[in-house]
This record gives structure tokens, sequence and C-alpha cells, in this order.
């Protein structure tokens, strides 16, 4: 079965970050305004990036470290800007928040 980890561009400017297993279904539904909440305060919504996986676990996971990332990180993505991405990736020592160490060695 495929999941998608989408973003929503929403009224006022701001992203919205979701999971599913039919991507044009819930993509009708936030359109509607027939998820309470979030979208539906802010119609209109436009599909701006997705991605396909194969588990709704990796799905899931990918959600919640995209809704973790800056504004413009998420623009970057939605762009396909990877060398953006990466540079934005780096913390002050250089390191990649993705592979940045922070227990004790």
């Amino acid at each position: 079965m495929t999941f998608w980890v989408y973003m929503l561009h929403c009224r006022g400017g701001s992203y919205y970050l979701g999971h599913t297993d039919d991507l044009d279904r819930r993509v009708a539904q936030h359109h509607e305004g027939r998820i309470p909440g979030f979208t539906a305060e802010r119609l209109p919504v436009a599909l701006v990036w997705s991605q396909e996986f194969t588990s709704r676990i990796e799905a899931l996971e990918a959600e919640q470290r995209i809704k973790g990332w800056s504004r413009t990180k998420k623009m970057a993505l939605i762009r396909g800007d990877w060398d953006d991405i990466a540079r934005l990736a780096k913390s002050k020592n250089g390191a990649s928040t993705d592979s940045a160490r922070t227990d004790s060695e």
C-alpha cells in the first residue's frame, strides 16, 4: 500500500502537513472544508508538495520531521532545492541537524 506526506499552502500564507493513504481524496476533503480545524479555517488551500512512502510509519515520521522545519526550509522543499535544504540543515557547529549527536560521547 502507498502512503503520502503532503503539504498544503493555506490562506494567510501558512503551511499544513499531513499524511494519508489516498492523496486525491484527502486533498479534496481539505478543499471542501470537510476536515475540521486548521485547514477548514484557512480556505482556500493548495497542494504544493507531496511524497510517496511504502509504509504509514515512514510517512508519519517524515511528516513529523518536516513539521519541525523552518518556513524557509519548507519552501526549499516545495521548490525541490536540495542544496538549500542541506544548507539550512547545518547547525552553528556545521553538523546537520539530522545527523548531529546530542548525547555526550
